[in-house]
């Protein structure tokens, strides 16, 4: 049996820590040093970038880290994985190289690609199916199309003896679940193996996230002002260690870790190209100081078709705010909305989409200025960006000596609309999508995407999608935040939200699961009284999981949500006060 192998983080985001590559490289033993650089929005990104400067839609950042540790890394023999080629892996590959040839360093650098459909389209267009009901809109307007593709290709790109694997679009888990079953010698129907892989890679994927950033109970967190990056040791049989190094910030505990499994999940198969994850088999356990056991971990095998990311031009949008201080907020706000309008060349049947809204943030007998004010925002688009541009912001200025008391705007002065996109999800046969591993300088491969082998599906009992009946509990009552009894981790899935909620004990999960129903969610977070809800059990972790539909519009880039990531929406729900058992363990 192979030893474990070791697995470390050095990227959440497009972004993130720019010296967490050599914290883990010099901060402790690793073998594979990984990063997840692409989200939904971060294609949108680079799709911009690449049609300014052709060739440059990846990470530049990997490329500042890969000439901080490459040769430390050669040295130590740690491989590199990575999708920070994002649109152009093997321009990224070059630009890794340049870095070697001028360190005099020469390492084997391989790319893997496939999963970029954008020049496909016309072939594969009357190939995609709807991803939960969404439009596939008009293939004219995409400027991305990536399918997520799995750790295949990276294993066999390992195999050919590259030193660093930069990949397109592959999955956030799939770097690391990839080095995990070519260490091992896993076969392709190794399921639940490549599960316990795919969850530590889900576990590590957002970096510190899995270290207390962005926990809940982020006061029971140590040095979380610099929270070190996490690592996966990977053993044999799929189950997995996190850990980080010794010395660093922040904390690995069964809370931080199973706040990060509920990330951006829904149901209980969690769906990826190399197999389907069942995340109501975890098992968590905290086996010492910062380090947290996962197993028991199941598989099946993985979906005949992979998740495409599409991402639309919407066309342009502005958006505009503007003060309303201290009393008859209401009908401030409507005067100005009538003075917009009447200020404005176009009427609100002109433009695409017009979303106005009040955000009364102000506070009664206010103690400061900030305190007394509330805001008007108005968001418009249009295809048309003349229309969103100067005629709508010079329309707000115009008002300032005309209109309501203590009028002033937030933000910055009249200038243009800005370009939004829309993102279309979409699936398509794995067939269609082969994996091609090029070695730079040597060989180059095909790797299907599609697993032609016998199916499996285990004979588990899915989570139960719960009761809209509460449980009336026996114990007496009292008034309190929930977030004092549960935690919370939420974000985007397209245009839909996960919210997961978790307990730390058992009697808290127990009042969890029978009071936190689908029709109790709808009344503490009012904004999704009218969306469809999705509720999933995960008993093993003592968590839900809600599936919000639509909160998010057509997604990230065009949502009019303050937070149009759903990032704090776990928080809202934590500070609503309810009825909760004084006999909680969290409250004695």
């Amino acid at each position: 049996m192979t030893a474990p192998i070791r697995i470390a983080n050095c990227s959440g985001f497009y972004g993130d820590r720019i010296s967490a590559a050599r914290e883990m490289v010099d901060g402790g033993p690793i073998d594979v040093l990984t990063g997840d650089w692409l989200a939904e929005l971060t294609m949108l990104i680079l799709a911009r970038t690449q049609a300014k400067r052709p060739g440059q839609g990846f990470a530049r950042t990997f490329v500042t880290q890969m000439e901080q540790v490459m040769g430390t890394c050669l040295d130590k023999g740690i491989k590199v994985v990575t999708n920070a080629g994002g649109l152009d892996p093997d321009h990224c590959a070059e630009a890794v190289a340049e870095v070697a040839d001028r360190l005099g360093l020469s390492p084997t650098i391989a790319y893997v690609a496939g999963d970029n459909l954008l020049g496909r389209m016309d072939e594969l267009f009357p190939h995609l199916g709807e991803f939960d009901g969404t439009p596939l809109g008009d293939p004219a307007n995409y400027v991305s199309a990536n399918a997520y593709i799995g750790g295949w290709g990276i294993v066999e790109a390992l195999n050919q003896g590259a030193d660093i694997v930069i990949t397109g679009r592959a999955t956030d888990a799939a770097v690391v679940c990839g080095p995990a079953a070519w260490h091992h010698g896993w076969k392709r129907d190794d399921w639940d193996q490549l599960a316990g892989a795919i969850v530590a890679g889900h576990v590590i994927e957002c970096g510190t996230q899995a270290t207390g950033g962005n926990y809940s109970f982020f006061q029971e967190v140590p040095g979380l002002t610099r929270p070190g990056f996490p690592w996966a040791e990977i053993a044999a049989d799929g189950s997995s260690v996190i850990g980080k190094h010794e010395g660093t910030g922040g904390q690995v505990s069964v809370g931080t870790i199973t706040s990060q499994l509920l990330y951006e999940i829904g149901g209980p198969r969690y769906l990826n190209p190399d197999v389907t994850t069942r995340f109501d088999t975890i098992q968590v356990e905290q086996v010492d100081r910062d380090r947290v056991r996962i197993h028991g971990t199941r598989g099946e095998s993985p979906p005949a078709t992979l998740k495409v990311a599409m991402n639309e031009l919407g066309g342009f949008r502005q958006d505009v705010s503007v003060a309303l201080t201290g009393l008859d907020v209401e009908e401030k706000a409507a005067l100005v909305e009538a003075g917009f309008w009447a200020a404005c060349p176009y009427g609100p049947d002109d433009f695409a989409s017009v979303t106005t809204r009040i955000v009364r943030t102000d506070k009664v007998d206010p103690a400061s200025n900030e305190e007394a004010i509330a805001v008007w925002k108005l968001t418009v688009k249009d295809p048309d960006e003349r229309k969103v541009g100067r005629a709508v912001s010079d329309s707000v200025i115009e008002l300032a000596l005309a209109n309501i008391p203590g009028f002033f705007g937030l933000g910055g002065g009249p200038g243009p609309g800005r370009p939004y996109g829309v993102y279309r999800p979409a699936v398509i046969d794995a067939a269609l999508v082969p994996m091609t591993v090029v070695v730079l300088g040597g060989s180059q491969g095909v790797v299907d995407s599609q697993y032609t082998g016998s199916p499996l599906e285990i004979d588990l009992p899915v989570g139960s999608a719960g009761t809209d009946q509460a449980l009336e509990p026996e114990a007496a009552l009292t008034r309190a935040p929930i977030g004092r009894i549960v935690g919370t981790r939420s974000g985007d899935k397209g245009g839909n939200a996960n919210l997961g909620v978790f307990a730390r004990s058992s009697e808290a999960f127990e009042w969890l699961d029978s009071f936190l129903t689908i029709d109790r969610l709808r009344l503490l977070l009012p904004e999704t009284a009218d969306l469809q809800i999705d509720r999933h059990r995960f008993a093993n972790i003592k968590s839900i999981n809600f599936l919000i539909h639509g909160l998010l519009q057509e997604g990230v880039a065009a949502s009019t949500r303050q937070d149009g990531q759903a990032k704090s929406l776990g928080e809202w729900l934590r500070s609503r006060i309810v009825d909760v058992p004084s006999t909680l363990p969290e409250l004695v």
